[in-house]
């Protein structure tokens, strides 16, 4: 099997436009590592990079230790699925599988054996002599990946190869992917922007955003404890509720969290609070997840918050209610800024955005605060008139006896908040 280690990789493409950004990562022997981001992040780059595919503009590629910068991609003993598939469309399906076989020279006899395993592992020994024209998309994806799996690689690449499929075969054929590259015990890199691909299939996670690595862990890891307020925005469904709160000291008692008209209150004894206490009188952004929230009477003790039910969202499983409780709400920008990959088209949503909103009378002249740049703050401008009001996500049971306009009191799980500074770093007490 293979490790891969990459040190500093910067990728600039001719145009000046920066894909990867001094990315350091290790992929152990026989680990499942997910690439995960939104649409030109870079991380398709990364994988282009490992397989040889495109060379990077600075640092070093390591394959098992060895320097692999001028390997070709046949020299890697890397297998790679791809989105499209790649099938050639002329040979049928057992050809299309024995390619890279043929192609090293082994004998008939050996070769259609092992094309037949592997077939039969995936489900189509029963349609190798058909054209991938005769396949349904899921049997075309099996096609593809027994072709990489017959060649038994040491590094298996994987660039969003179930994104062209439909909901219900891509939670099928993720558990197959992660079933068999455990099984087999390959070294795997999986690229997605499905964050439910990537909690549920990966050893670890390295989440990206414009190029930069921004988090690296467990998908418990860099759920329960995202390392900036963009990890914590991306991750989670519904998303993260993130809002301004302001932080006054009380020494030696508590530190009062406001939240617009309302407070929390952090314990002394509470190992984080002495972080949070070094920012009295500034601002921070204060998340918390839906399940920390909990629907409460409202004369109920402990540290609750007050609002009103400004819209529902029915599920069937459950309800989400979107509650305003007077706070002000930090977006994190997906958006890419000016020189990020794949930009052009973004600028054009977020200005078709603004206009929509102005049309509909609603304020959308303040810019949504951008993650990760150096010195620029997440946080709105006090100084605007315009300030996006928080929408609370709280889960209900399905279908509840309540509409918008209702009243809704929620007590929060204190030791389920997390805490970002003004540049999107989380406040911690110390790594995980």
């Amino acid at each position: 099997m293979t490790t891969v280690a990459l040190k500093d990789v910067t990728k600039v493409f001719k145009d000046g436009t920066v894909a990867v950004d001094s990315i350091n990562l290790d992929v152990n022997d026989g680990e499942f590592m997910v690439l995960l981001g939104p649409s030109g992040c870079g991380k398709s780059t990364v994988l282009r990079m490992i397989a040889g595919l495109e060379d990077p503009t600075q640092g070093a590629v390591l394959l098992d230790g060895e320097l692999a910068n001028d390997l070709s991609p046949r020299d890697r003993r890397i297998a790679m699925v791809f989105q499209d598939f790649a099938l050639y469309p002329h040979m049928t399906v057992g050809d299309n599988i024995a390619f890279p076989l043929r192609l090293a020279g082994v004998e008939p006899g050996p070769r259609g054996e092992r094309v037949s395993d592997v077939a039969s592992a995936l489900g189509i020994g029963d349609v190798l002599s058909r054209r991938p024209s005769q396949l349904s998309g899921g049997q075309r994806q099996r096609v593809a990946m027994g072709r990489a799996i017959v060649r038994r690689p040491g590094l298996f690449l994987m660039d969003e190869p179930l994104s062209n499929l439909d909901s219900g075969l891509r939670a099928e054929l993720r558990a197959e992917i992660s079933g068999l590259t455990r099984e087999l015990g390959v070294t795997t890199i999986y690229v997605t922007h499905d964050q439910a691909e990537a909690l549920t299939m990966a050893d670890r996670v390295a989440i990206m955003r414009r190029g930069v690595l921004q988090d690296v862990g467990t998908p418990t890891q860099v759920y329960g404890r995202p390392a900036t307020l963009y990890v914590a925005a991306f991750l989670g469904s519904p998303r993260m509720n993130l809002l301004e709160a302001s932080v006054y000291v009380h020494l030696d008692r508590y530190v009062t969290l406001t939240l617009g008209e309302q407070a929390l209150y952090l314990p002394w004894n509470d190992i984080r609070t002495r972080a949070v206490a070094h920012y009295h009188g500034e601002r921070i952004v204060v998340g918390m997840r839906a399940e920390a929230l909990t629907p409460v009477a409202p004369e109920s003790p402990g540290d609750v918050l007050h609002g009103r039910i400004r819209y529902l969202e029915h599920h069937g499983h459950e309800s989400l209610a979107f509650l305003d409780i007077g706070a002000t709400a930090v977006v994190v920008d997906e958006m890419a800024s000016r020189g990020d990959p794949g930009d052009g088209g973004q600028r054009g949503l977020r200005r078709l955005g603004q206009v929509m909103q102005r049309l509909a009378g609603r304020p959308g002249d303040a810019p949504e605060p951008a993650v990760g740049r150096a010195s620029t703050s997440v946080l709105p401008d006090p100084g605007r008139h315009h300030r996006r009001p928080a929408e609370l996500a709280v889960r209900l049971a399905p279908y509840p006896a309540v509409s918008a306009g209702h009243p809704l009191s929620v007590r929060v799980r204190m030791d389920a908040l997390h805490f970002f500074d003004e540049r999107g770093d989380r406040i911690d007490v110390g790594w995980r």
